[in-house]
């Protein structure tokens, strides 16, 4: 289902979820001359430091063994050039390791104890990703048997005991690749910026399955740029953010890519859970979600000027409904910035 679809004089800056903050440190950092990749880095940044609905930055969603562990990416459309890490242990701040992955390796991925050494050697501190409450997360989890989980085809029964498991010696052709488990656990922040000079920038942060180019985003100037949140391990399987920068490319509209995209997946997950938000480099922005739950957005424009800020709440739990005029709920909010977000981007 849509939830939102428009367009808008250059800039711009798109993000998954209601994460404000972020939305106005990356517009911020546009305003003082940053660059797309500055501003991306920037509002990923502010999502990590505030944990974001518990799966963004330190703290989140612990793994099996309890660990926190961190995942990033961070992409330029200009240069095409992409830095990432996954697993990254003890190092808070993801997204900046991935903007030094881009700028002083020529890898685009590191993952585990080799993206910590890398961190540290870039002078990132090592700190503890653990607090009481991803503690008490995981003691919960292995006090109801360790459920849910993603495993399938091993011994003991994964629906109903905790691990160690082994191979079952035998697959069931019954048991999906795709379960479903609840959407809190996969609100990754996905931001897209396109620069008034036509610069697209996009970036990931979470604590789960968003670091692989095209998957969790994707930017290229000559088309646009796309993020998707959900369940990632399902998203990884189609590569959803390029393929709607490659729909735009062709001549979609965002709306059209979007919905492309969500559909291919749904055609072979019916019940899969997720979105995508694309924009093309007109300025042209969409959104679309699987029909999982109720749609719901807020959109914040720079009313009467020629820049905009956008956040796009997808499947989100709660939605802003300011009042118009008429005391009527508006569907599509639009506020005037305030705190000095009216200032506009300086050229780049």
């Amino acid at each position: 289902m849509p939830l939102v679809r428009g367009s808008s004089p250059l800039p711009l800056v798109v993000n998954t979820w209601p994460f404000k903050n972020a939305n106005k440190a990356a517009w911020r950092t546009l305003v003082s001359g940053g660059s797309a990749l500055d501003a991306v880095e920037t509002g990923c940044a502010v999502c990590e430091k505030e944990q974001c609905d518990g799966t963004v930055g330190f703290g989140g969603s612990p793994d099996e063994v309890g660990e926190t562990t961190l995942d990033a990416m961070i992409m330029d459309g200009t240069a095409m050039e992409v830095g990432a890490v996954g697993g990254l242990r003890r190092i808070k701040n993801a997204i900046g390791v991935a903007r030094k992955v881009l700028e002083h390796t020529t890898h685009t991925l590191l993952v585990g104890d080799s993206a910590t050494k890398f961190a540290e050697s870039m002078g990132f501190p090592r700190e503890d990703l653990s607090t009481n409450t991803s503690r008490a997360l995981h003691s919960d989890w292995i006090s109801r048997n360790c459920q849910p989980n993603y495993w399938r085809n091993v011994v003991p029964d994964p629906s109903k005991y905790c691990g160690p498991y082994k191979p079952s010696g035998f697959l069931e052709q019954n048991n999906p690749a795709h379960k479903e488990v609840d959407v809190h656990g996969h609100d990754t922040i996905g931001m897209i910026v396109i620069h008034k000079m036509g610069h697209t920038a996009a970036g990931t942060s979470t604590n789960g399955d968003s670091p692989i180019p095209g998957a969790g985003a994707y930017a290229d100037d000559t088309a646009g740029a796309a993020a998707a949140t959900g369940d990632g391990d399902t998203l990884l399987r189609f590569l959803p953010s390029y393929q709607a920068v490659e729909y735009m490319r062709r001549g979609d509209d965002p709306a059209i890519a979007c919905r492309k995209v969500i559909s291919r997946i749904q055609k072979y997950y019916p019940k899969f859970f997720g979105a995508v938000i694309c924009a093309n480099v007109t300025g042209s922005y969409a959104s679309f979600q699987s029909s999982w739950r109720s749609e719901e957005q807020t959109l914040a424009r720079d009313s009467g000027r020629r820049a905009s800020r956008i956040v796009l709440a997808l499947l989100a739990p709660c939605l802003m409904r300011p009042q118009s005029a008429e005391g009527q709920a508006l569907r599509i909010p639009i506020t005037e910035p305030s705190d000095g977000d009216d200032a506009q981007p300086t050229d780049q």
